[in-house]
This record gives C-alpha cells, sequence and structure tokens, in this order.
C-alpha cells in the first residue's frame, strides 16, 4: 500500500489507472478505522481492480462547538489496518492541501439537506458535499462506498452524484453493529462504561419500533413516541430527533410502507453524539 499526501499525486495514479482499464474503489473517510470502515474497504476491493482510501478530517463539516479539536486519529493503526485489508493506496492530504488560502467554494444539495441532522448541524452538509466532490473529481473513481449508519449523507451524497453528473456508482453498505447492537462509530470511543447503557438505547429502541411497526395498524407517531420514553429512560440521553420518513425522499411518512425508515440522533451526557437507523419492515 502507497501512501499519497497531495491532490495532484493521487490524480496522476487515478488517471494512469484508468488508462490502464483498471476499475477503481473509492472509500472516504475521516480515519480512526473501525471495523465498519474495514467493511467499506473489503465491499470496494470485491468490486475494484484498484482500492483508494482517503483518510481526511475535514474541518468544514464541523460547527463551532463541535469536536473537530478532539476527533480521535491514531494514523499508523489506521495504515496498517486499511493495508491488511487490500487497499492500493491511502490518501490523506493535508488541510491545506485541499483548501488553500483563496478557496471559496461550496457545493449545496437544497432539500434533503434542510431536516434531521441538517437542522441540528447548520452547514455541515455543505462540508460533506464540498469535500467529497473534490475526493471524486481528485480520486476519478468508477464506485465509491458509503455507510448506511450515516444515511441522509447516503441520501445527499447520491442527489449531488446524479445532479452534478459524476460518473460513479454510489454503493451503500449495510450497518455495522458491536455484538451488543451498538452501530459502529469513530465517537464510541468517547463512551465511558457507565455510558454504555444509554448508548445502546437507541439500537434496542430501533428493535422495539420494528416490533410494533410489524403490526399493520401501527401509526408513526405511536412508533416515535414509544422510542422516546425508551431513550428518556436513560438520564444522559438528550434527543435531538426521532423521525420516520421515506428512505427515498427523506420526507416524514404518517403511515409505515417498505420505504419507511426509522433515524435516530442522540446525545449522551451533551459529550457525545450518536446516530442510528433502520428500515421499519423487512423484506
Amino acid at each position: 500500500m502507497k501512501i499519497v499526501t497531495t491532490p495532484d499525486e493521487i490524480q496522476s495514479i487515478a488517471l494512469a489507472k484508468r488508462r490502464q482499464g483498471q476499475t477503481i474503489g473509492l472509500v472516504p473517510t475521516m480515519g480512526y478505522f473501525h471495523e465498519g470502515h474495514l467493511a467499506l474497504m473489503r465491499e470496494a476491493r470485491r468490486r475494484a481492480d484498484c482500492v483508494i482510501t482517503t483518510l481526511f478530517v475535514n474541518p468544514m463539516q464541523f460547527g463551532p462547538t463541535e469536536d473537530l479539536d478532539n476527533y480521535p486519529h491514531n494514523f499508523g493503526r489506521d495504515t496498517a489496518l486499511a493495508e491488511s485489508v487490500g487497499v492500493d493506496f491511502l490518501y490523506a492530504p493535508t488541510n491545506a492541501a485541499m483548501y488553500n488560502d483563496e478557496f471559496s467554494s461550496t457545493v449545496h444539495v437544497e432539500g434533503l439537506t434542510s431536516g434531521l441532522c441538517g437542522a441540528a448541524r447548520l452547514g455541515h452538509f455543505d462540508g460533506v458535499t464540498t469535500v467529497v466532490a473534490k475526493l471524486f473529481n481528485q480520486t476519478l473513481p468508477h464506485i465509491a462506498v458509503f455507510g448506511q449508519k450515516d444515511f441522509q449523507q447516503l441520501a445527499v451524497i447520491r442527489r449531488m452524484t446524479s445532479d452534478l453528473d459524476f460518473p460513479i456508482e454510489i454503493i451503500a453498505h449495510p450497518i455495522v453493529r458491536e455484538e451488543s447492537g451498538l452501530a459502529m462509530s469513530s465517537r464510541n470511543t468517547y463512551l465511558k462504561e457507565e455510558e454504555m447503557g444509554a448508548a445502546l438505547s437507541l439500537s434496542q429502541a430501533i428493535a422495539g419500533a420494528k416490533a410494533i411497526a410489524a403490526n399493520p395498524s401501527s401509526t408513526s407517531n405511536t412508533i416515535k413516541k414509544n422510542v422516546r420514553e425508551l431513550i428518556e429512560k436513560h438520564a444522559e440521553c438528550t434527543i435531538d430527533y426521532v423521525e420516520i420518513v421515506n428512505a427515498l425522499s427523506l420526507e416524514p411518512c404518517d403511515t409505515i410502507d417498505a420505504d419507511s425508515i426509522i433515524l435516530l440522533a442522540v446525545k449522551i451526557n451533551k459529550r457525545i453524539r450518536l446516530i442510528d437507523n433502520s428500515l421499519l419492515l423487512d423484506t
């Protein structure tokens, strides 16, 4: 595996691979790899001749009160893990390489970014779409693999890719969970042992929501009320949102069908923001 740090070099590599007729698979990340990240890399390895994983903690997607300065990192560990699953190039640019002093452009997606995490984290998705568009142009992938845990992000990136005519197939990978049911996240490292019960309430509440949704007479309001009650039993939890929306449009839905998805965002002791989601009906 080769480590690359500049846009020019990674783009030159990508152009050469394309000239050789190789397909390129991209896995964008902010590092501090866990099994969820590695699953995305394995999927890219399965689908592409050349795998590029990017490692860049993007300052544009963090708000002024968020955890940019404390975001976990361990470059040596990440390098070893990426190499262990067959990544060909680890692209780790600096802030200066990505955003020079004259940088002044932003990619904005209307509609899909207005609710859910977009309402709680103003400007977040502009940061996401801007950096992903840059990474697409720098690495020139045929496919890009994203996890479904960040479901709204996945929907926004799909829309941007379509709207801006990027010739890239967006691959969605199912959520990877701990044995406990907790959705894997780099932010899980912030959790103290005594906070695990509160953190697990998200996946437990989703399981309860799916059980209620199996009843054809159930409604969104009934399910959301039950989820809130289960999570709020834990004093450490502050709910940002509990929403049931259409998986394609992200518009709220009152009745449950095959496209209904429940999405949660919860802060643990006002320090750690966790998200989770699931389709309500198993198909």
